[in-house]
């Protein structure tokens, strides 16, 4: 029988993408594990790999085409010996994908959708594999081997019964996978449906002055660039974090001289890497964070979060937007291995081409925004993590030095705090405790 290619869900969070490109054309023979199609996310522009073998029938859904539901039908797959009579059938539910924007045509549209649910509930149900096969999205197979999990012994809850994150995550906090599976894949084919209709309802009006509405009014001539989907995260995100998190600001001054002549001596030590001082800051507030697990946390209704690894969110900015990939377990992390693998993640990020556990997830963010000059800011909390530190130009400037007017090198850093996760002294102690590693440098390599 034939199989529908549904619009993956690349992220925990994602809801819909833009189908950026096919990768494979009608005819083409696909393997599993194929690239077949690039998907643009809220954040990066990811490849899609197909989990069945077969030929390609048909594309519904056309490159270009944006705001397209997770699950909703993108392409058939034709299995070995069907011809392309098979795609009458097929092709029935890809109205749906369609006409998103207008409700009323998409619940008819979408008719069709509960014949299916029957097919795929049984395939949920049960382990995603037969005949020796599992089926897995690769960011599932990478998840399960990092966790030493036999993917045999995990149920799928995704399209086909296909092993997705959240079943990994599922089966590694205990087997509760098993239990929820069926319930979640009898969900699913009501659940694609519902999600047209809201994805094209109009996005409720902010609070405040409708600039549009204003600037009409008053004759005012504009060009509308329209919102991409990573700066409407973006807003939703900063939005969210302005109305519900009581926050505090806590600023430093940090003096360099030391560090800038440590960075110096070992850059010319080796060609093997070129330190930065955002690659000495990241060192510095990760060990800081190891001896103030109350900052290095995160909020919930039922408990503080305290993590056991540092991963650091550095601020990036790219012609779409900003992102935040992430070094994960920096603790552990000399300055070298800082500095390239910062190096790596920047560069994927202003290429669109990080994966989603190298952006989601992070207990703690830096922004740099020294490089323009900036000599001093207050950062918005990345959620849902409790703080963010802003990181300054570092400057000339008259200090005191044993009651005599002296010139060196200063940086003022700044940390945003949720006063829900951590007190203002606690704030205050962590920020000092950073500044003694950033002005010792050499007790950052110890």
């Amino acid at each position: 029988m034939t199989i529908q290619i549904l619009m993956p869900a690349l992220s925990p969070t994602m809801t819909e993408g833009n189908l950026a490109k096919w990768l494979k054309k009608e005819g083409d023979a696909v393997k599993s594990g194929d690239v077949i199609a690039e998907i643009e996310t809220d954040k990066a522009t990811m490849e899609v790999e197909a989990a069945d073998e077969g030929r390609l029938g048909k594309i519904l859904v056309q490159a270009g085409t944006q705001g397209v539901a997770v699950n909703t039908p993108i392409a058939v797959l034709l299995e070995e010996g069907e011809d392309d009579s098979a795609l009458a059938k097929a092709a029935a539910p890809a109205p749906a994908a369609a006409p998103a924007a207008a409700p009323a045509p998409a619940q008819a549209a979408s008719a069709p959708a509960p014949a299916a649910a029957p097919a795929a509930a049984p395939q949920a149900s049960a382990p995603a594999h037969g005949g020796g096969r599992v089926f897995a999205s690769p960011l599932a197979r990478r998840l399960a081997e990092q966790a030493g999990l036999d993917l045999k012994a995990v149920t799928g809850t995704g399209p086909n019964g296909r092993i997705v994150k959240a079943d990994i995550e599922a089966a590694k906090a205990g087997g509760t996978a098993k239990a929820v599976a069926p319930q979640a894949a009898a969900q699913a084919p009501a659940a694609a449906p519902a999600a047209a209709p809201a994805a094209a309802a109009p996005a409720p009006k902010a609070a405040g002055i409708d600039a549009k509405d204003l600037s009409d009014k008053l004759g005012m001539r504009y060009k509308a660039q329209p919102n991409s989907s990573m700066r409407k995260t973006i807003s939703r995100r900063l939005t969210e974090v302005q109305q519900t998190v009581p926050d505090y600001f806590l600023a430093i001054d940090c003096e360099l001289d030391a560090l800038l002549k440590v960075r110096s001596d070992l850059n010319a030590r080796s060609k093997d890497y070129k330190l930065s001082v955002n690659d000495f800051i990241i060192r510095a507030a990760a060990l800081t964070l190891k001896k103030f697990p109350n900052i290095n946390a995160a909020w919930s209704e039922e408990a503080i979060l305290r993590y056991d690894h540092v991963d650091i969110s550095v601020a990036v900015a790219t012609p779409t937007g900003l992102i935040t990939p992430i070094v994960k377990k920096a603790e552990t992390k000399g300055l070298a291995e800082i500095s390239n693998e910062m190096k790596g993640l920047a560069e994927r990020a202003r290429d669109g081409k990080l994966k989603p556990e190298e952006y989601q997830g992070g207990t703690f963010s830096i922004s740099n925004l020294g490089m323009y000059g900036i000599r001093e800011f207050a950062a918005i909390i990345n959620p849902p993590q409790a703080c963010i530190m802003a990181v300054g130009a570092g400057e000339q400037r008259p200090v005191v030095k044993n009651g005599a007017l002296a010139i060196a090198t200063v940086m003022t850093v700044s940390v945003t705090v949720d006063h829900r996760v951590a007190d203002g002294a606690q704030g205050a102690e962590f920020l000092a405790a950073f500044k003694k590693l950033i002005e010792d440098p050499l007790s950052m390599l110890l």
